[in-house]
């Protein structure tokens, strides 16, 4: 999958973004309704993009009446990516100072930071942290 998330441009993660918030696959009408918001793209435009992720095997077509489409890339897999990609580019492979910039740059809330002692350091069975 790491080859196929590198692949994605950022006008395909907007229509990634649509295919993965609905719950059942959507034909190209309702794709290019809930990105009316924010893109004033023509059909032809959604209808390619959509073809290039089929392309790129991140989507899958199914004809019924009409076309509908589906994610076959996940959230999660081009998340890992992305992240990796981040951390390797802008980090040097450092997670350790992603995070140390996050901080020193006050990006994360009190409440980021809790949720990360949650995450780093989990309540031991049976007794308090």
């Amino acid at each position: 999958m790491k080859e196929l998330a590198a692949k994605i441009s950022g006008s395909e993660l907007e229509v990634l973004e649509v295919l993965w918030q609905a719950d059942a696959p959507m034909p190209i009408a309702s794709i290019r309704g809930a990105l009316e918001g924010t893109h004033q793209w023509d059909a032809s435009t959604v209808k390619t993009l959509l073809r290039r992720l089929c392309e790129k095997q991140a989507v899958a077509a199914e004809k019924r009446e009409v076309f509908y489409y589906r994610p076959v890339l996940t959230r999660e897999e081009y998340q890992d990516w992305s992240t990796r990609a981040l951390i390797d580019k802008a980090y040097r492979g450092s997670a350790k100072d992603l995070v140390a910039a996050l901080v020193e740059r006050a990006e994360l809330t009190p409440k980021d930071l809790d949720e990360l002692r949650a995450i780093l350091y989990p309540p031991k069975e049976g007794g308090t942290p």
